[in-house]
């Protein structure tokens, strides 16, 4: 299970998963899931045991409600706050900050935790566009021009760039698919030079995030993931335990040549491995017997 890489952290008390290429694969157009083998069975198993868990993901697509329900739809059994997406980070982020109005540069759902949590959204072409105190890039598959231009007079006027995923590729199944908002985010940044707070993985703000949520310490957290230069980078920087999957971006063959930031503690054979990564877990909680 380990494919002899080094060992853990520590003891594992909950459970971070990466969605697409971890636990699925969606289509490049976001509207069709392939539930990969063992995820359901995975997370059922951790809710009977009561290990806290939540998926993690760089899809902002979709507010965070209505992707859960999308998933419980093909039978993956999450609550609707486990599902964390870089917009409920940003939501967060930007509450701290006092930010009260965002340009947006994505589809609909990109800010909806935004407004969710109070924060006044506007588009580019609506009034005031660039009369703001932040830019939150996400998933905008029509980004234009004229997107960009609001983007950039709004932070040339003061606002501050956020960003959901600086990730170039995502897992899908049509092989490697782009990742707009890095994409986007770099068109930006090369017109305006500017600094950009990143909400989505491999941010410590991210894990940060989930750990508060789910009320378990950092170095306690297992994420499982499928890129090196994402989950594992954010797992090792934050000093929790980072699993590896094979069923995304990163083949067996290549996890081991990893340099040593990028490298797992751990590469699962098939998903259902984690379960013995967390073993103990519910007695530490009170709540169980340990698994063999």
């Amino acid at each position: 299970m380990q494919g002899g890489l080094a060992c853990g952290t520590g003891a594992v008390q909950g459970v971070v998963f990466d969605v697409d290429g971890t636990l699925l694969l969606s289509n490049r157009s976001l509207d069709g899931y392939e539930v990969l083998p063992g995820a359901i069975e995975v997370l059922t198993a951790l809710k009977a045991r009561h290990v806290p868990f939540a998926l993690l993901t760089n899809g902002s697509a979709y507010p965070p409600a209505e992707q859960a329900a999308k998933l419980r739809a093909v039978g993956l059994p999450v609550d609707d706050e486990q599902l964390i997406t870089p917009s409920s980070i940003a939501a967060d982020h930007m509450q701290r900050r006092g930010i009260r109005r965002v340009l947006v540069l994505g589809s609909i759902g990109v800010g909806q935790a935004l407004r969710d949590a109070g924060i006044e959204t506007v588009h580019t072409g609506e009034a005031g566009a660039t009369e703001v105190g932040g830019v939150f890039v996400g998933w905008h598959p029509e980004c234009g021009m004229k997107d960009i231009e609001a983007a950039c007079r709004a932070i040339w006027g003061g606002a501050e760039l956020c960003v959901a995923s600086d990730v170039p590729f995502f897992a899908t199944k049509q092989g490697r698919t782009i990742g707009y908002s890095f994409a986007i985010t770099a068109a930006v940044r090369r017109l305006t030079r500017a600094p950009m707070t990143l909400t989505g993985k491999p941010s410590i703000r991210a894990l940060r995030f989930v750990a508060r949520r789910l009320g378990v310490p950092v170095r306690a957290l297992a994420v499982v993931g499928d890129d090196p230069v994402v989950e594992i980078l954010m797992a090792r920087r934050g000093g929790a335990t980072a699993l590896a999957v094979t069923t995304g971006t990163t083949r067996r063959e290549d996890w081991a040549r990893q340099a040593r930031l990028h490298r797992p503690h751990g590469i699962l054979g098939e998903l259902r491995d984690v379960l013995s990564w967390v073993a103990g877990a519910e007695e530490k909680r009170g709540v169980g017997r340990r698994s063999s």
